[in-house]
């Protein structure tokens, strides 16, 4: 069995670099919906954006990714008026299971200072601001990343991203799928009534249930149409309803199992360690106590000394930051910084 961690921090990320006196750093966030990019300049603290299709390599292919992290990066670049020469490291963050095709094209169009990482790596800076801590992502899918290494040496581990056939735990499409599920078992007499029934009904415009499951099949549903009922589902959690809240437990043992995993594979679990952050990240965790509390109890079962939280940063961030690392600048601006510049750009 490989025991090598399922993805790699790039060396240039793993410790603080020598300083150079770069002005400009690039970070892209780039998506199954769209691309990301900003650039920062580090000395004025504004922010450019740039914006982009797809570049989810598993959704359109190596070609189509590039196309749309390149045309992203370069409008940002033209509306900060600096040329890619000026940048004194890009990290272009994307999700998708393998980013080595996608990373071997941006080099051969750039140069070496211009990284390619999944997203999840992008993740955990944004989490940790770089530092030893770990990431968890639940959106419309789920991943968990961490880097540990007390000892000086950085360790990483990812568990979890699998997709949405073989994992997701926890995230919204899970939490859809489960709660369809659960309304058939009422619907069968093999499982308890829940209010979920009828709100799986009402939320896919359906007369039935079985009319539900129909559509799973034959129009097909697709993985944001269902996770978007977990919205619904946190609702009649909250509400009190049995097997909604023991639905969310479940995802909440699921997901807490990996970030286990991580924190003991990276040595953060170990003695003497302290104090490290494990940081929420997506729209799964907007269904609230719910969820976020049955998971904060599972890891801390793991690891006592987290500090377990939800994270505001928006995920371009992250690769932001890891851009100015991989130059030398990570103390030219700090996450608590940062984030409001981000949050002002978006809302512009």
């Amino acid at each position: 069995m490989d025991e090598r961690s399922l993805v790699q921090l790039p060396a240039v990320l793993g410790s603080p670099q020598q300083r150079t006196r770069a002005r400009y750093v690039m970070g892209v966030d780039g998506g199954a919906t769209k691309t990301l990019a900003a650039v920062l300049d580090l000395r004025e603290r504004t922010i450019h954006l740039g914006h982009g299709g797809p570049s989810n390599e598993d959704a359109v292919g190596a070609q189509a990714a590039v196309q749309a992290l390149l045309g992203a990066a370069d409008e940002a670049l033209e509306r900060a008026g600096v040329e890619a020469s000026a940048l004194g490291a890009a990290v272009l963050a994307i999700a998708g299971t393998d980013t080595d095709d996608v990373a071997g094209h941006v080099r051969a169009a750039r140069t070496d200072a211009w990284l390619v990482v999944n997203d999840v790596v992008a993740a955990w800076a944004t989490a940790t601001g770089g530092g030893p801590g770990v990431a968890a992502i639940a959106g419309t899918g789920s991943n968990v990343f961490g880097v540990g290494g007390a000892d000086g040496r950085a360790r990483a581990w990812r568990a979890g991203g699998w997709g949405h056939l073989l994992g997701d735990e926890g995230s919204g499409y899970w939490v859809g799928v489960q709660s369809i599920k659960a309304a058939l078992r009422h619907r069968e007499a093999s499982g308890p009534p829940t209010a979920l029934s009828d709100a799986v009904r009402a939320f896919f415009g359906e007369r039935s249930v079985e009319a539900v499951a129909q559509s799973v099949y034959t129009k097909p549903l697709t993985k944001g149409q269902i996770a978007a009922f977990a919205i619904e589902a946190a609702k009649i959690a909250e509400q009190g309803d049995a097997v909604a809240r023991a639905l969310y437990e479940h995802g909440a043992r699921e997901l807490g199992a990996q970030i286990a995993a991580v924190i003991a594979k990276t040595g953060l679990g170990d003695d003497g360690v302290g104090e490290f952050p494990v940081g929420l990240i997506g729209s799964a965790y907007k269904a609230g106590a719910v969820f976020v509390a049955p998971l904060t109890r599972a890891v801390h079962e793991a690891a006592p000394q987290a500090r377990v939280g939800t994270v505001a940063m928006a995920p371009v961030g992250g690769s932001l930051l890891l851009a100015a690392r991989a130059c030398g600048q990570q103390d030219a601006i700090a996450p608590a910084q940062l984030s409001p510049l981000i949050d002002a750009v978006l809302g512009a």
